[in-house]
């Protein structure tokens, strides 16, 4: 899929690199890592409870986010609801 949204992607340092930047100020847990490739903000995965990746992506309006797990590079677009090249 052709993405329009990529050119905004960058390659920030992350904010955190120990984990979701909000559960780990609220002490909770994650099941994987997403990186904003607009800012660098860490947040958790949607099968996380609490869904800080996606909830940020709606607060900023940032739309692609890559994996930050290791091993990992696929990259996904909000806007597209796709993943992107």
């Amino acid at each position: 899929m052709e993405c329009q949204h990529i050119a905004r992607a960058g390659n920030p340092a992350p904010n955190t690199p120990a984990g979701c930047e909000e559960c780990l100020k609220s002490g909770d847990t994650w099941v994987h890592l997403r990186l904003c490739l607009e800012c660098g903000h860490v947040g958790c995965c949607d099968s996380s409870k609490n869904k800080h990746a996606t909830k940020h992506f709606h607060a900023v309006k940032h739309p692609v986010i890559r994996s930050f797990q290791p091993g990992e590079s696929w990259r996904w677009c909000y806007v597209d609801e796709a993943f992107v090249e």
